[in-house]
């Protein structure tokens, strides 16, 4: 015997074809929206300022470590200078500023 339920009128057949229609049209829309060279240069450039957003943050965060790090090594927990440290740095970057200054005139001269 024949199964009756999967009779369709011609109305229902052109129905069903008319939305498969709009479907595949929709479809091929959003196709051409994503292939569209506006739209991958969009978004490759969105990847690559992620990228360098990410990139940037992380660098932040290990300059601040280092510069926290250098400064506890030069600052005590109450903000004040640790003389016995600040005291042989300044004294060494004297010395070789000293040096470099005279050995430019030496050159010059």
């Amino acid at each position: 015997m024949a199964d009756t339920s999967d009779i369709r009128t011609p109305a229902q057949i052109e129905a069903d074809i008319r939305r498969r229609r709009e479907v595949l049209a929709e479809t091929l829309d959003e196709i051409g929206v994503r292939v569209h060279p506006k739209t991958i240069m969009g978004d490759a450039k969105a990847k690559v300022a992620s990228s360098v957003d990410h990139t940037l943050g992380r660098a932040y965060v290990q300059v601040n470590r280092v510069v926290s790090d250098v400064k506890s090594r030069f600052v005590d927990e109450e903000g004040a200078p640790r003389l016995e440290r600040v005291v042989p740095v300044a004294l060494v970057v004297v010395g070789v500023v000293g040096l470099l200054t005279l050995g430019t005139r030496r050159r010059k001269g």
